[in-house]
Protein backbone atom coordinates (compact mmCIF):
# COMPACT_ATOMS: atom_id res chain seq x y z
CA UNK A 1 0.00 0.00 0.00
CA UNK A 2 1.83 3.22 -0.89
CA UNK A 3 1.79 5.93 1.07
CA UNK A 4 -0.91 8.96 1.05
CA UNK A 5 0.37 11.86 0.19
CA UNK A 6 -2.21 15.22 1.14
CA UNK A 7 -0.14 18.03 -0.29
CA UNK A 8 2.88 19.77 -0.52
CA UNK A 9 3.64 21.34 2.94
CA UNK A 10 7.16 22.77 3.19
CA UNK A 11 10.33 24.48 1.67
CA UNK A 12 13.69 23.92 3.48
CA UNK A 13 16.24 26.27 1.98
CA UNK A 14 20.10 27.06 2.90
CA UNK A 15 20.79 30.62 3.45
CA UNK A 16 23.78 32.92 3.37
CA UNK A 17 22.46 35.86 5.60
CA UNK A 18 19.63 35.30 7.23
CA UNK A 19 18.67 38.79 7.77
CA UNK A 20 18.83 39.70 4.28
CA UNK A 21 16.72 37.03 3.42
CA UNK A 22 14.15 38.19 6.31
CA UNK A 23 13.94 41.15 4.95
CA UNK A 24 13.17 40.10 1.78
CA UNK A 25 10.47 37.53 2.96
CA UNK A 26 8.93 39.29 5.77
CA UNK A 27 9.69 42.51 5.22
CA UNK A 28 8.85 42.52 1.64
CA UNK A 29 7.16 39.69 1.10
CA UNK A 30 4.90 39.97 4.41
CA UNK A 31 5.31 36.26 5.24
CA UNK A 32 4.80 35.90 9.18
CA UNK A 33 7.63 34.42 11.31
CA UNK A 34 6.43 31.78 13.68
CA UNK A 35 9.82 31.60 14.98
CA UNK A 36 13.08 32.75 15.30
CA UNK A 37 16.12 30.28 16.54
CA UNK A 38 19.94 31.06 16.35
CA UNK A 39 20.63 30.91 12.24
CA UNK A 40 17.07 29.95 11.68
CA UNK A 41 14.03 31.16 11.42
CA UNK A 42 10.37 29.64 10.34
CA UNK A 43 7.93 31.29 8.27
CA UNK A 44 4.42 30.68 7.34
CA UNK A 45 1.30 32.41 5.09
CA UNK A 46 -1.49 33.97 6.86
CA UNK A 47 -4.07 30.90 5.64
CA UNK A 48 -1.67 28.50 6.99
CA UNK A 49 -1.37 27.24 10.49
CA UNK A 50 1.71 25.79 10.94
CA UNK A 51 5.36 26.93 9.32
CA UNK A 52 6.12 26.36 5.44
CA UNK A 53 9.38 28.01 4.84
CA UNK A 54 11.99 26.93 7.15
CA UNK A 55 15.60 29.21 6.21
CA UNK A 56 18.49 28.25 7.73
CA UNK A 57 21.58 30.16 7.69
CA UNK A 58 24.92 28.33 5.80
CA UNK A 59 28.22 29.19 3.78
CA UNK A 60 26.74 27.90 0.57
CA UNK A 61 22.56 28.41 -0.77
CA UNK A 62 20.94 25.47 -1.59
CA UNK A 63 17.65 23.26 -0.92
CA UNK A 64 17.14 21.23 2.20
CA UNK A 65 14.16 19.59 1.28
CA UNK A 66 10.33 19.76 -0.54
CA UNK A 67 8.34 18.12 2.07
CA UNK A 68 5.20 16.82 1.76
CA UNK A 69 2.00 16.57 4.23
CA UNK A 70 0.55 12.68 4.63
CA UNK A 71 -2.53 11.69 5.71
CA UNK A 72 -1.81 9.64 9.13
CA UNK A 73 1.17 8.40 10.81
CA UNK A 74 1.31 5.02 9.41
CA UNK A 75 1.64 6.87 6.03
CA UNK A 76 5.29 7.79 7.41
CA UNK A 77 5.78 4.05 7.75
CA UNK A 78 4.96 3.62 4.42
CA UNK A 79 6.98 5.84 3.12
CA UNK A 80 9.93 3.88 4.92
CA UNK A 81 8.60 0.73 3.26
CA UNK A 82 8.90 2.19 0.11
CA UNK A 83 11.94 3.50 0.72
CA UNK A 84 13.43 0.07 0.71
CA UNK A 85 11.57 -1.39 -1.39
CA UNK A 86 13.10 1.24 -4.28
CA UNK A 87 16.70 0.61 -2.09
CA UNK A 88 16.64 4.39 -1.33
CA UNK A 89 18.56 6.13 1.48
CA UNK A 90 15.82 6.73 4.12
CA UNK A 91 15.79 7.85 7.80
CA UNK A 92 13.58 9.31 10.45
CA UNK A 93 13.82 13.29 11.80
CA UNK A 94 12.52 15.45 13.69
CA UNK A 95 12.12 19.24 13.14
CA UNK A 96 10.97 22.34 15.14
CA UNK A 97 7.28 21.69 15.75
CA UNK A 98 7.31 18.50 13.52
CA UNK A 99 8.02 15.34 16.07
CA UNK A 100 8.40 12.88 13.02
CA UNK A 101 9.68 13.30 9.65
CA UNK A 102 10.84 10.62 7.20
CA UNK A 103 13.35 11.38 4.56
CA UNK A 104 14.45 10.11 1.40
CA UNK A 105 16.15 10.72 -1.51
CA UNK A 106 14.39 9.82 -4.51
CA UNK A 107 15.75 7.97 -7.49
CA UNK A 108 16.70 11.21 -8.93
CA UNK A 109 18.32 12.78 -6.14
CA UNK A 110 15.74 15.01 -4.79
CA UNK A 111 15.69 15.31 -0.68
CA UNK A 112 11.93 14.67 0.61
CA UNK A 113 10.54 14.84 3.58
CA UNK A 114 6.87 13.32 4.59
CA UNK A 115 5.47 14.57 7.88
CA UNK A 116 1.82 14.30 9.27
CA UNK A 117 1.97 16.11 12.85
CA UNK A 118 2.76 20.01 13.68
CA UNK A 119 2.13 22.51 15.64
CA UNK A 120 -0.59 24.37 14.99
CA UNK A 121 -0.68 28.32 15.18
CA UNK A 122 -3.27 30.73 15.60
CA UNK A 123 -5.65 31.02 13.02
CA UNK A 124 -4.71 34.55 10.82
CA UNK A 125 -6.95 33.94 7.69
CA UNK A 126 -9.50 36.43 8.81
CA UNK A 127 -7.21 38.82 10.50
CA UNK A 128 -7.21 41.33 7.46
CA UNK A 129 -5.79 44.19 9.45
CA UNK A 130 -2.73 42.38 9.89
CA UNK A 131 -1.85 41.25 6.31
CA UNK A 132 1.48 42.93 4.82
CA UNK A 133 2.94 42.72 1.49
CA UNK A 134 0.61 40.81 -1.31
CA UNK A 135 -0.76 39.40 1.53
CA UNK A 136 0.73 35.73 0.62
CA UNK A 137 -1.90 33.04 1.96
CA UNK A 138 -0.10 29.38 1.60
CA UNK A 139 2.17 27.47 0.12
CA UNK A 140 0.85 25.89 -3.60
CA UNK A 141 3.92 23.83 -5.38
CA UNK A 142 7.31 22.80 -6.19
CA UNK A 143 8.80 22.54 -9.35
CA UNK A 144 11.91 20.92 -10.08
CA UNK A 145 14.63 20.99 -13.48
CA UNK A 146 15.18 16.85 -14.12
CA UNK A 147 17.67 15.53 -16.92
CA UNK A 148 14.59 12.89 -17.41
CA UNK A 149 11.05 14.21 -17.03
CA UNK A 150 9.32 10.79 -18.09
CA UNK A 151 10.94 8.84 -15.34
CA UNK A 152 10.68 10.88 -12.91
CA UNK A 153 6.93 11.70 -13.44
CA UNK A 154 6.26 8.22 -13.81
CA UNK A 155 8.03 7.31 -10.03
CA UNK A 156 5.83 9.94 -8.49
CA UNK A 157 2.56 8.87 -10.52
CA UNK A 158 3.35 4.85 -9.54
CA UNK A 159 4.51 4.87 -5.94
CA UNK A 160 3.60 8.28 -4.65
CA UNK A 161 -0.15 8.56 -6.78
CA UNK A 162 0.54 11.83 -8.30
CA UNK A 163 -2.02 12.46 -10.57
CA UNK A 164 -0.89 14.54 -14.36
CA UNK A 165 -3.01 17.29 -15.24
CA UNK A 166 -0.98 19.15 -17.95
CA UNK A 167 2.54 18.03 -20.28
CA UNK A 168 4.72 19.89 -23.10
CA UNK A 169 5.71 17.26 -25.68
CA UNK A 170 7.42 18.22 -28.96
CA UNK A 171 6.22 17.10 -32.43
CA UNK A 172 8.30 13.52 -31.72
CA UNK A 173 6.43 13.01 -28.71
CA UNK A 174 8.83 13.40 -26.20
CA UNK A 175 7.92 14.71 -22.87
CA UNK A 176 9.77 18.13 -22.01
CA UNK A 177 7.56 18.99 -19.07
CA UNK A 178 4.75 17.85 -16.42
CA UNK A 179 2.57 19.52 -13.78
CA UNK A 180 1.34 16.43 -11.16
CA UNK A 181 -1.14 17.53 -8.27
CA UNK A 182 -2.03 15.65 -4.85
CA UNK A 183 -4.56 18.38 -3.18
CA UNK A 184 -6.55 19.13 -6.23
CA UNK A 185 -5.56 21.76 -7.91
CA UNK A 186 -3.05 22.19 -11.12
CA UNK A 187 -0.04 21.31 -9.48
CA UNK A 188 1.86 20.24 -5.87
CA UNK A 189 4.85 19.58 -8.29
CA UNK A 190 6.13 20.22 -11.50
CA UNK A 191 8.43 18.35 -13.58
CA UNK A 192 10.90 20.72 -16.22
CA UNK A 193 13.34 19.33 -18.54
CA UNK A 194 17.17 20.55 -16.97
CA UNK A 195 20.65 20.25 -15.64
CA UNK A 196 19.29 18.38 -12.37
CA UNK A 197 18.40 18.03 -9.85
CA UNK A 198 17.36 21.18 -9.01
CA UNK A 199 15.02 23.13 -7.39
CA UNK A 200 13.60 25.30 -9.94
CA UNK A 201 11.28 27.30 -7.79
CA UNK A 202 8.80 27.22 -5.22
CA UNK A 203 5.37 29.15 -5.16
CA UNK A 204 3.14 30.58 -2.59
CA UNK A 205 -0.92 31.42 -3.09
CA UNK A 206 -2.17 35.07 -3.36
CA UNK A 207 -5.58 35.76 -2.87
CA UNK A 208 -6.02 37.21 -6.20
CA UNK A 209 -4.83 38.61 -9.63
CA UNK A 210 -4.95 41.96 -7.77
CA UNK A 211 -2.52 40.88 -5.10
CA UNK A 212 0.51 39.75 -8.17
CA UNK A 213 -0.19 43.73 -9.22
CA UNK A 214 0.24 44.54 -5.57
CA UNK A 215 3.56 42.40 -5.07
CA UNK A 216 5.40 44.24 -8.12
CA UNK A 217 4.62 47.81 -7.03
CA UNK A 218 5.64 46.70 -3.57
CA UNK A 219 8.87 45.77 -4.96
CA UNK A 220 9.30 48.84 -7.60
CA UNK A 221 8.00 50.78 -4.19
CA UNK A 222 11.11 49.43 -2.26
CA UNK A 223 13.66 49.80 -5.20
CA UNK A 224 14.11 46.32 -5.77
CA UNK A 225 12.93 45.41 -8.99
CA UNK A 226 15.77 43.89 -9.69
CA UNK A 227 13.90 40.98 -7.56
CA UNK A 228 11.68 40.62 -10.69
CA UNK A 229 12.40 37.83 -13.06
CA UNK A 230 9.67 37.49 -14.92
CA UNK A 231 6.04 38.84 -15.21
CA UNK A 232 3.20 39.77 -13.70
CA UNK A 233 1.78 37.45 -16.28
CA UNK A 234 -0.35 35.00 -17.23
CA UNK A 235 0.48 31.28 -17.73
CA UNK A 236 -1.47 29.09 -20.68
CA UNK A 237 -0.43 26.10 -18.26
CA UNK A 238 -2.58 26.09 -15.43
CA UNK A 239 -4.38 29.61 -16.40
CA UNK A 240 -2.50 30.69 -13.50
CA UNK A 241 -1.52 34.45 -12.72
CA UNK A 242 1.97 35.17 -11.97
CA UNK A 243 5.13 36.81 -10.79
CA UNK A 244 8.90 35.06 -9.80
CA UNK A 245 11.06 36.44 -7.86
CA UNK A 246 14.57 35.99 -7.17
CA UNK A 247 15.38 35.90 -3.68
CA UNK A 248 19.16 37.29 -1.97
CA UNK A 249 20.37 33.85 -2.70
CA UNK A 250 19.03 33.44 -6.02
CA UNK A 251 15.87 30.87 -5.11
CA UNK A 252 13.48 30.92 -7.19
CA UNK A 253 9.87 32.42 -5.33
CA UNK A 254 6.88 32.64 -7.83
CA UNK A 255 3.67 34.39 -6.36
CA UNK A 256 0.76 32.38 -8.03
CA UNK A 257 -3.41 32.90 -7.98
CA UNK A 258 -6.39 31.58 -9.62
CA UNK A 259 -5.80 28.12 -11.56
CA UNK A 260 -8.45 25.96 -11.73
CA UNK A 261 -10.00 22.70 -10.02
CA UNK A 262 -8.53 19.48 -10.99
CA UNK A 263 -10.45 16.86 -8.36
CA UNK A 264 -12.51 14.69 -11.02
CA UNK A 265 -10.78 11.22 -11.38
CA UNK A 266 -11.37 10.95 -14.68
CA UNK A 267 -9.67 14.45 -15.67
CA UNK A 268 -7.85 14.63 -19.06
CA UNK A 269 -4.66 16.00 -18.95
CA UNK A 270 -3.77 18.95 -21.00
CA UNK A 271 -1.08 18.96 -23.77
CA UNK A 272 0.89 21.70 -24.46
CA UNK A 273 2.84 21.96 -27.87
CA UNK A 274 7.21 22.58 -26.76
CA UNK A 275 7.18 25.65 -29.34
CA UNK A 276 3.23 27.06 -28.13
CA UNK A 277 3.74 30.71 -27.13
CA UNK A 278 1.00 30.77 -24.76
CA UNK A 279 1.98 27.61 -22.78
CA UNK A 280 4.91 29.58 -20.98
CA UNK A 281 2.58 33.12 -20.94
CA UNK A 282 -1.00 33.13 -22.59
CA UNK A 283 -0.73 36.97 -23.44
CA UNK A 284 2.47 35.39 -25.45
CA UNK A 285 5.21 37.78 -23.96
CA UNK A 286 8.73 36.29 -24.26
CA UNK A 287 10.38 34.05 -21.15
CA UNK A 288 13.81 34.98 -19.96
CA UNK A 289 16.54 32.83 -20.88
CA UNK A 290 17.51 32.69 -16.90
CA UNK A 291 14.12 30.91 -16.30
CA UNK A 292 14.90 28.23 -18.45
CA UNK A 293 18.75 27.86 -17.28
CA UNK A 294 18.58 28.73 -13.28
CA UNK A 295 18.17 26.89 -10.54
CA UNK A 296 19.16 25.45 -6.86
CA UNK A 297 21.22 23.14 -5.99
CA UNK A 298 19.67 20.42 -3.57
CA UNK A 299 21.20 19.03 -0.82
CA UNK A 300 22.63 15.27 -0.81
CA UNK A 301 21.61 12.81 1.75
CA UNK A 302 24.87 12.30 3.57
CA UNK A 303 25.84 16.05 3.15
CA UNK A 304 27.16 18.76 0.55
CA UNK A 305 24.85 18.50 -2.71
CA UNK A 306 23.73 16.70 -5.06
CA UNK A 307 26.00 16.61 -8.31
CA UNK A 308 23.83 17.65 -11.46
CA UNK A 309 23.47 15.95 -14.67
CA UNK A 310 22.85 17.35 -18.56
CA UNK A 311 19.05 16.97 -19.73
CA UNK A 312 18.48 14.29 -22.09
CA UNK A 313 16.42 16.71 -24.44
CA UNK A 314 18.73 19.64 -25.36
CA UNK A 315 17.59 22.99 -26.62
CA UNK A 316 15.56 25.78 -25.42
CA UNK A 317 11.75 26.74 -26.39
CA UNK A 318 11.54 29.16 -28.78
CA UNK A 319 10.19 32.37 -27.66
CA UNK A 320 12.67 32.90 -25.02
CA UNK A 321 14.43 36.76 -24.69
Amino acid sequence: MRPEVVRIGQIGLYVRDLEASRAFYEGLLGFVVVAERPGELYLRGYEERAWSLFLKEAPEPGVMWIGYKVASEADLDRVLDLAREHGLPAREEEAFERPRMVRIQDPFGYPVVFYFRDQKHERLLQAYHRYRGPGVLRIDHANVFTPRVAETLAFYREALGFRLTEYTEDDEGRLWAAWVHRKGNVHDLAFTNGEGPRLHHFAYWLPDPMSVIRAADILAGAMATDRIERGPGRHGISNAMFLYLRDPDGHRIELYTSDYLTVDPDLEPVRWSLNDPRRQTLWGHRTPKSWFLEGSQVEAFGGGFVPTEPPELEGLPEHVI
